[in-house]
């Protein structure tokens, strides 16, 4: 009877064992895809002072590698954030960024917003 017990607990754990190694082995790694909704997303949320630090480097800090002009315009955030940015106000409560910041940041947004309707009008042709 111990025998038996035995061995019908080694093959359920083998089993168990066995599938979920093929499991991690099948299954893939998975992506954060940044699309242009998600910048002008974050975009808004600074100029509307709403953003915080974390939810920044979050996001601009993952490069993007499947649009070269989202690369871009991600560099381009990156640049503001350096030149203009001010986190020690950000942590108190204060917006992320400084007045020419955020009319830079505005710029950039509206450029990505153009481009996005302007990808949206030729995929309807």
């Amino acid at each position: 009877m111990s025998v038996t017990l035995f061995l019908l607990i080694f093959v359920v754990s083998m089993t168990v064992i066995g599938a979920t190694i093929a499991m991690m082995m099948l299954s893939r790694t998975p992506r954060y895809r940044t699309e242009p909704q998600h910048l002008l997303q974050l975009f808004d949320r600074v100029l509307g002072g709403e953003a915080s630090t974390n939810e920044w480097h979050t996001v601009i800090g993952y490069p993007v590698r499947h649009d070269q002009y989202l690369e871009s315009v991600r560099r381009s955030a990156m640049r503001i954030m350096d030149e203009y940015g001010r986190l020690s106000q950000a942590a108190t409560g204060g917006s992320l960024l400084s007045r020419a910041g955020r009319e830079e940041l505005t710029m950039l947004r509206d450029h990505l917003a153009a481009h996005m309707a302007l990808d949206e009008g030729q995929r309807e042709f």
